[in-house]
């Protein structure tokens, strides 16, 4: 299992010790931001509860997959089997309550892990909740979710949670350097991510600090005048990294926004985010990507021009 972060380390120790004191319930929920280690996290506390600490077969097993008293829960199948479907659906949650209604195989528990338990849909929500009411002993069932406000009140309400936080910025760039990013690189890239040092890492891991610097020199040469919108656009839409770059551009005007005093720009910078967040949701759509981001690139220019 990978080392991990300090701040998942803290939070693993102090649920693990509250654990042992017998003082968690058997539902857990664990929440925060995307990319923190929530799902790490849970899976070395569901390996503590297993015996993995102790039993090296039991380490094994978890690490292979098969471990038969552990449980994973996430996007399954379509029925066609052609790709993987974007909820979780009440056949899973189903056949999850009949595995942790039986005994388990190795005598000490069963840890299930819903992940990402925001995406469970209504139906299967209604019977994720009555696995919730009735619990077993040495049965445990744990959320894991970045938007737990999608939940149901009524699931939420009967879980324990475990808060995931960023965590201060001298640790969060000590574990970038340590991931041998350069000191300015991860700098950049965490200051970019506002402190996330997940995001920041992902970007520097996949080339997505590049893209963000190749789109904030594309919107300084719109802004002038210096680049043409219609080729930018097209480049921009012609490949698979066209919803990042939408999302680098927004980030970067509420970026710029946050230096402005004057109310007006500070009103249309905001109203250009929006656009821009409206503009990637088009691109799930049948609409012309390159012509989404035409219309959304002329805005810029058009309104550096008043400025």
């Amino acid at each position: 299992m990978p080392a991990l972060a300090p701040w998942q380390q803290r939070i693993l120790v102090r649920t693990r010790e509250t654990l042992d004191a017998q003082r968690l319930g058997h539902a857990l929920l664990f929440c925060g931001p995307a990319l923190l280690g929530k799902r790490a996290v849970a899976d070395a506390l569901a390996a503590h509860i297993l015996g993995a600490d102790t039993d090296a077969r039991v380490a094994q097993l978890i690490a292979a997959g098969t471990h038969p008293d552990f449980h994973r829960v996430s996007f399954g199948l379509t029925k066609d089997g052609s790709k993987l479907r974007s909820e979780i659906v009440i056949e899973q949650i189903r056949d999850l309550s009949q595995k942790l209604s039986l005994t388990p195989q190795y005598g000490r528990a069963q840890v299930a892990i819903v992940d990402p338990a925001d995406a469970v849909n209504n139906a299967a929500c209604n019977a994720l909740l009555k696995t919730l009411e009735e619990p077993q002993p040495g049965r445990h069932l744990w959320l894991i979710a970045a938007n737990p406000a999608r939940l149901p009140a009524t699931i939420r309400s009967r879980c324990q949670r475990i808060e995931f936080r960023l965590p201060p910025r001298d640790e969060a760039l000590a574990w970038l350097a340590a991931r041998g990013h350069a000191a300015a690189d991860a700098a950049e890239a965490l200051d970019a991510a506002q402190g996330h040092p997940g995001l920041a890492a992902e970007w520097l891991d996949t080339g997505g600090l590049q893209l963000r610097r190749e789109v904030q020199k594309d919107l300084a040469g719109i802004a002038r005048g210096e680049v043409a919108v219609v080729s930018t656009a097209q480049r921009w839409a012609g490949d698979e990294h066209a919803a990042s770059r939408l999302r680098h551009a927004a980030d970067l005007a509420l970026a710029r926004a946050a230096g402005l005093t004057d109310p007006a720009g500070i009103g249309k910078l905001a109203a250009w985010f929006d656009a821009a967040n409206r503009t990637r949701d088009l691109l799930r759509t049948t609409v012309r990507a390159d012509l989404a981001i035409t219309e959304l690139l002329l805005a810029w220019r058009d309104s550096a021009k008043r400025h």
